[in-house]
């Protein structure tokens, strides 16, 4: 089969790749129905995170079960399934607490930017739908594999509570779909931070109350202005870098909560202004496995519509124009179908 590998920054190749097979009775193969690109994807695509060698690419993924091992008993050929990009037995102490992104035998999903795809420990990782979706549901089952479960896991973190204030920090479909957790949660007012036209109507599609375009140290000024200078209840963090980061931690009044999902690139905290912000401090790696069930049933009953936030679909062979398509911000995320 041919699949996606990032060779160097901005140097995307759909090339030849094994074909993936049976290696362990607990493992599953699926063919792909949909998968894309991530926003996380970028970093190593911009040059920010380095390469020390050519690597396989894509951690989103939906799709139908076409083989199964011996050991597998969850999941059965012919049924569509969604699954995590942290790879997790869902059987360790921290999978039974809920936190399968901290698995004793955590792996990453990497190669899902293909055709077929094999998932180890099929049993914890996969979920399957009530049958098979019809087409225009893909793109919502897939956002739930990240993006969706992400955006909930940072809501969930940061403690979102029914008539609480939220800010979502970033823009992206993960900012996005943590504006859609935030008002599924109950929150009553949601301040989404954006300069982005195209982004700030979908952000008010899916709930947001208020849109603030200032960034850095004016952005925290206008939530303090916009919240009678006390800081929002809740703010979720989906960036990762040093001035979103910041943002988060002064928007936040003192024993309010972040949940922050951004993959942190060069962030450093201080301790003294942490200490004194008092502030709760709480994510990393989505544990998206833990949201799959509820997740998938918002979708399948149409409470729900995440997949919004593909603006652009593409054959999978063109999957380096998705990436240029999010690297220029033409595209929120890029849906890529085999």
């Amino acid at each position: 089969m041919k699949g996606t590998v990032l060779y160097a920054p901005r140097d995307v190749r759909f090339e030849d790749r094994p074909d993936p097979r049976i290696e362990k009775p607990t493992d599953a193969i699926i063919r792909i129905s949909a998968t894309c690109v991530c926003g996380s994807d970028l970093w190593p695509y911009r040059g920010i995170q380095t390469l020390k060698q050519p690597v396989t690419m894509g951690h989103e993924y939906c799709g139908v079960v076409e083989e199964v091992g011996a050991a597998v008993k969850g999941v059965k050929r012919g049924q569509f399934v969604i699954g995590s990009f942290c790879v997790a037995d869902n059987t360790c102490p921290n999978c039974r607490a809920g936190y399968q992104s901290g698995c004793l035998n955590l792996e990453f999903v990497n190669k899902a930017q293909a055709p077929f795809l094999r998932v180890p420990f099929a049993d914890g990782m996969l979920v399957s739908t009530p049958d098979l979706p019809p087409d225009d549901m893909l793109p919502s089952l897939l956002a739930i594999s990240d993006v969706l479960g992400t955006g909930w896991f940072a809501a969930d973190a940061a403690n979102v509570r029914p008539g609480s204030t939220v800010v979502v920090v970033g823009d992206g479909a993960v900012g996005l779909l943590g504006v859609l957790s935030a008002k599924l949660m109950g929150a009553e007012r949601i301040i989404a931070m954006s300069r982005h036209e195209k982004r700030q109507k979908l952000a008010r599609e899916f709930g947001a109350t208020d849109i603030v375009t200032e960034r850095g140290e004016e952005g925290v000024a206008r939530i303090k202005e916009m919240t009678g200078g006390v800081g929002a209840d809740s703010v979720l963090e989906c960036v990762g870098s040093q001035e979103s980061m910041a943002q988060a931690i002064h928007s936040t009044r003192p024993g309010g909560s972040i949940g922050y999902v951004g993959v942190p690139h060069g962030v450093a905290l201080d301790g003294q202004r942490l200490f004194f912000a008092v502030v709760r401090l709480h994510g990393g790696p989505a544990p998206v496995r833990r949201y799959l069930p509820e997740l998938i049933k918002l979708v399948w009953d149409g409470k729900i519509n995440p997949g919004k936030v593909f603006d652009l679909v593409l054959p999978l062979d063109q999957v380096a124009e998705g990436y240029r398509a999010m690297d220029e911000r033409r595209a929120i995320k890029t849906l890529l179908r085999p």
